[in-house]
């Protein structure tokens, strides 16, 4: 090609594809503005409380109503002056009122197309499409809001450019896969169990926060104890009265008291557990893994099962003893802004967990597998380093803050606690490798089981610190797509054979080919 053609090339203006682009559901207007008020109560209270010494009260309406008003208004007009194209090769979304953003993203490079449905979004058929490629944090392009059933267009039309069918018609809407047989799903009472292993007393906290910020709404100090003292005394209540009551009967108001905060912590974790995992249902589909949850919040979400890379499965020493375990697949795709990996099977047995992992190409260890078990002075390097750093702070708590040796000798408890810690871990830690997959167990609390496949596996690296190159010890950490494996309290040499073994598994392999069987397989 010539310049003169080059430059003819590049000065040719590019139509956009579809005309003007799509916009938004009118209706989304309404849904954003009402969910988008609670960014609002800081300006609304601002202005109301800063009016209120008016004595006109009109004046604190009008400035609220301002307020509401100028939000809906720059709403409408982003609204306005948001678009988005479906092209051949990518989509496109135009945005911005002032400065003009036009961001492209190409089909191959999409990781995931989700549908999430909030209440009120859900009252008026809409849904919010979530485009994910893994380049960055939380998602990457998103579309609030359109009908359900422009929603379920998208991602068909995203799915069949992902499978090779080019020639794909935009303007007929496609028709979605039908509801397959779920491989994993939770009823009601499968639901209820997994909240009550999820109990949390984090809402204390939350709460905690809240008073603090919004106390100057309050007649009263909240954190003011004498005030609270005050109003005992106001009930009868004094300090003779609580020792007359006799010790039997203090002990019992105290475990009163700890059961209704064990019972707001179960009770906190079921209800969260229920409005993330109600319905819970996973299908095994031509394009990859569905999966269904929410109560009020319904997500809708597929991830193709050749972006699998690796599989974890977590329990803890309580839920271990009852059988129950979740499996999750690591992959570029974001599951959310609380999970970076893809829940796959968030309450299950063993018995329900493999054969949903053999759907993604990952097998579980063989029984007769004996995990290496990490050296142990990789861990004693660790604690031993640990204790002049302990001693130091000691003696600086004695000689600035004139604490008693007595009391900064309690320092010295933090050595054994975290000793103990590190023994668990080294009790619990176990790697092997086959000819086919990479396999890691870690943690004592959180008891975790990472498989990823060598092909999987972009990188290798070797790391040594200091002390641990002194004594002939080393880490390998593979790299993956979203994550990453690390083989922990190696000899070198040990390192360096495991090193060159996946490399040479990773070498034999053409990955022209395996993309091609995976996109075969996902026609099938």
């Amino acid at each position: 090609m010539t310049d003169e053609a080059v430059l003819d090339a590049l000065a040719t203006p590019v139509e956009p594809q579809g005309d003007e682009g799509e916009r938004l559901h009118v209706l989304g207007l309404f849904v954003g503005f009402v969910t988008g008020l609670p960014q609002l109560i800081f300006p609304i209270f601002a202005a109301f409380f800063g009016t209120r010494g008016s004595d006109n009260p009109l004046i604190s309406i009008a400035a609220v109503s301002a307020i509401l008003l100028f939000s809906l208004f720059f709403r409408w007009l982003s609204w306005m002056r948001f678009r988005y194209h479906i092209g051949e090769h990518d989509i496109r979304i135009e945005s911005g009122i002032v400065s003009r953003n036009a961001r492209s993203i190409p089909f191959e490079r999409i990781q995931d197309v989700s549908i999430e449905q909030k209440p009120l979004a859900r009252l008026f058929a809409l849904g919010e499409v979530k485009f994910e490629t893994g380049g960055g944090d939380g998602d990457d392009a998103k579309l609030s809001f359109v009908s359900v059933e422009e929603a379920n267009r998208l991602r068909e039309l995203v799915k069949a450019h992902k499978s090779g069918q080019a020639s794909v018609s935009h303007a007929e809407p496609l028709v979605p896969d039908a509801d397959a047989p779920p491989i994993f799903a939770m009823d009601s009472n499968r639901v209820f169990i997994f909240g009550l292993y999820s109990s949390s007393l984090v809402i204390f906290a939350v709460l905690g926060g809240l008073a603090q910020q919004f106390d100057f709404l309050l007649p009263f100090e909240i954190w003011d104890f004498r005030h609270w003292i005050g109003v005992a005394e106001e009930r009868g209540v004094t300090v003779e009265n609580l020792n007359g009551i006799g010790w039997t009967a203090q002990i019992i108001l105290a475990l009163v008291a700890l059961g209704g905060l064990i019972f707001i912590g179960f009770a906190t974790g079921i209800i969260r557990t229920v409005l993330r995992e109600y319905g819970f249902r996973l299908e095994r589909t031509a394009k990859g893994f569905r999966r269904r949850r929410g109560l009020l919040t319904l997500t809708d979400a597929v991830m193709p099962a050749h972006r699998v890379q690796a599989a974890v499965v977590q329990t803890g020493p309580i839920r271990k003893r009852r059988g129950w375990h979740s499996l999750k697949f690591v992959s570029l795709a974001q599951d959310s802004k609380e999970e970076t990996n893809f829940v796959a099977a968030p309450f299950a047995t063993l018995a329900e967990i493999w054969p949903i992992a053999h759907a993604a190409l990952i097998h579980e260890p063989d029984a007769a597998v004996r995990f290496r078990q990490g050296i142990a002075k990789w861990w004693l390097i660790r604690f031993v380093a640990l204790i002049p750093a302990i001693i130091v702070a000691m003696w600086a708590t004695m000689y600035f803050a004139e604490v008693p040796f007595q009391q900064a000798g309690l320092m010295l408890f933090f050595p054994l606690l975290f000793g103990l810690f590190w023994w668990l871990e080294w009790r619990c830690y176990g790697d092997f490798i086959d000819g086919k997959q990479i396999y890691v167990r870690e943690g004592w609390w959180r008891q975790r089981l990472a498989i990823a496949p060598q092909v999987k596996v972009q990188t290798v690296e070797i790391y040594q610190g200091p002390i641990a190159r002194r004594q002939g010890l080393a880490s390998v950490n593979f790299g993956i797509s979203g994550g990453s494996l690390e083989m922990i309290a190696l000899p070198l040499e040990t390192a360096q054979a495991i090193r060159d073994a996946v490399m040479e598994q990773v070498a034999a392999v053409d990955y022209a080919v395996v993309a091609g069987e995976a996109r075969l397989s996902t026609n099938v």
